[in-house]
């Protein structure tokens, strides 16, 4: 299936979706607030010529959506006729996997549900898979190397998402003195700008954020070939703290693993 109508699809399904959420209400958990099949609005202007062929991606094998919040995604691409399987973990989930799981009944789906820490032990619920959703996981990963270098041992594609930085601090900000009190542009330079716990949306889950050339070549280094890119949101003046100074970098990487 092309990404464009795929693209249709995900819309339509988002509006079952969200009707579903809404009738089941649950009380004692609140559903992750950002609309995850948006990402597809995203990925439809990413993909170029023959990747535009979306199904061809995943082909016969089972795709993985890797920090799959309440799994919107996975449950999408099993109605198009995907084997889906969905890597968490409820420490950082948002709803502590509550809310996959009581979709995942709801649906009656077969979509199989797998708890992981991905830092400490990098565990799959298959042995392979055509194409694994990764977004918006990178920075939120400790040790972001090791992951990536396993995925690339397990899945043909991967769709990977991650906030990216230009400069190491916003224009204007002041912080200690003698740390990171100078401004440095970033984004030629392969680095990846460790935040301080507070740094990021006041979120202790964050940590490394790439440059441009770092995130390029830490895919490089793990075995993936980078077939689509582009960078959204502050292209021009990104800092790795600041709402205001968000760019997020999309890619379609390809395992040499599978060449």
């Amino acid at each position: 299936m092309n990404i464009s109508e795929l693209l249709k699809k995900s819309r339509d399904f988002k509006q079952f979706l969200d009707i579903r959420k809404a009738d089941l209400s649950p009380s004692e958990f609140g559903w992750y607030p950002y609309g995850t099949l948006d990402n597809f609005f995203l990925i439809e202007k990413l993909l170029t010529g023959q990747n535009r062929e979306f199904s061809a991606l995943i082909g016969a094998q089972p795709v993985a959506d890797v920090g799959a919040a309440d799994g919107d995604s996975a449950f999408f691409l099993e109605s198009l006729g995907h084997e889906a399987h969905v890597v968490d973990f409820p420490p950082t989930n948002f709803n502590g996997c509550r809310g996959v799981r009581l979709l995942r009944d709801a649906l009656n789906s077969k979509v199989r549900i797998h708890e992981a820490d991905l830092d400490n032990r990098f565990e799959l619920p298959g042995d392979r898979y055509g194409l694994t959703l990764f977004l918006g996981i990178l920075y939120h990963l400790k040790n972001p190397f090791g992951v990536l270098e396993n995925l690339a041992r397990r899945s043909h594609f991967a769709l990977i998402s991650t906030r990216v930085t230009r400069f190491n601090r916003k224009t204007g900000s002041s912080d200690s003195p003698g740390l990171n009190h100078q401004r440095i542009e970033l984004h030629g330079v392969p680095s990846a700008y460790l935040v301080s716990p507070s740094e990021t949306n006041n979120d202790p889950t964050n940590y490394w954020i790439f440059s441009d050339a770092g995130l390029r070549r830490i895919l490089d280094r793990t075995g993936w070939d980078i077939l689509d890119f582009m960078t959204v949101g502050n292209i021009h003046d990104s800092d790795p703290a600041s709402a205001e100074g968000d760019e997020r970098a999309f890619c379609l990487a390809r395992s040499r693993h599978f060449q």
